[in-house]
């Protein structure tokens, strides 16, 4: 009862207003608001270091090789930043700023060095091999799988290679030229890490460190017979005419077609034209 009223019934009173729904309702982010460092999407970079900290971690202990091929994965299917930061939450690197993007640690463009660049084969293989350029470090990843690299063909732009390979229950090949100095600082755990070091007599040649872990699979680096670097900045220079020459023609032939097309053209007017000309003469004789 309402004393208020004198002890009769007021007005039905209005039931409570459901705030759940408003509550949980998602907010709409306004355009142009900053997104959130977790959903920034993680670059080819971010996810090598974020394998370089595993791999480190690894080594020291702290992940066994199946944790490891577990966070490997991840890493390689990880989309966002957010993704990434999880995978390594637990290890002393990840709040070191390192899982962060540096836009200037990778350049690319016209005069800029290659990009650093990545191999993974998880139960899969991966090939790099033929007439390329090689950046001044490459990462290999082997689980379950198979890595193959082929130097024999490739140009130096510069003088340091650095090949950091993991392989856990897979295989990396590696194949360099005769003439060249390959080091190697790697080791096997439970398998085989067999680097054929060398020292190049030019002391200009290129150099290629190879280091990493074999675990439970192997990692095997060596000239390969036959095969020299000569002149690397010739060989460069050389593939860049190559190239020059083929747009020159490419750039003739397609000025010869359309100066063919328009003959063809001008003479097929001409000739209308002497039929239009005929007709008529024939109606006036007519």
């Amino acid at each position: 009862m309402d004393e208020d009223n004198g002890g009769h019934m007021g007005p039905e009173t209005p039931h409570a207003v459901n705030l759940t729904k408003a509550e949980t309702r998602p907010v709409t982010r306004a355009a142009g608001a900053p997104v959130a460092e977790a959903d920034i999407r993680a670059s080819d970079a971010d996810r090598d270091r974020i394998a370089e900290i595993l791999r480190e971690a690894l080594a020291e202990g702290r992940l066994d090789p199946e944790e490891h091929a577990e966070r490997i994965d991840t890493v390689y299917r990880a989309k966002t930043m957010g993704e990434l930061e999880h995978v390594v939450r637990d290890l002393p690197a990840a709040g070191g700023g390192r899982t962060r993007p540096d836009p200037e640690a990778y350049t690319s463009g016209p005069g800029a060095p290659p990009a650093d660049q990545s191999l993974v084969a998880i139960f899969s293989a991966s090939v790099r091999k033929g007439r390329w350029q090689v950046p001044a470090r490459i990462n290999a990843v082997a689980v379950f799988g198979t890595v193959e690299i082929d130097l024999t063909e490739a140009v130096f732009p510069q003088q340091q290679v650095q090949i950091n390979v993991t392989s856990i229950f897979g295989s990396v090949d590696i194949r360099v030229p005769e003439n060249i100095t390959v080091r190697s600082s790697g080791s096997g755990v439970l398998g085989s890490f067999e680097v054929t070091t060398n020292e190049a007599p030019d002391g200009d040649a290129p150099q290629v460190l190879v280091n990493g872990y074999a675990v439970l699979g192997s990692v095997d680096a060596r000239p390969k017979r036959g095969a020299w670097v000569r002149d690397l900045r010739g060989r460069l220079r050389e593939g860049h005419r190559e190239l020059r020459h083929q747009l020159r023609d490419e750039h003739r032939e397609r000025h010869q077609r359309m100066r063919e097309e328009r003959q063809e053209w001008h003479e097929r007017l001409r000739a209308e034209r002497r039929e239009r000309r005929d007709r008529f003469r024939k109606g006036l004789d007519d």
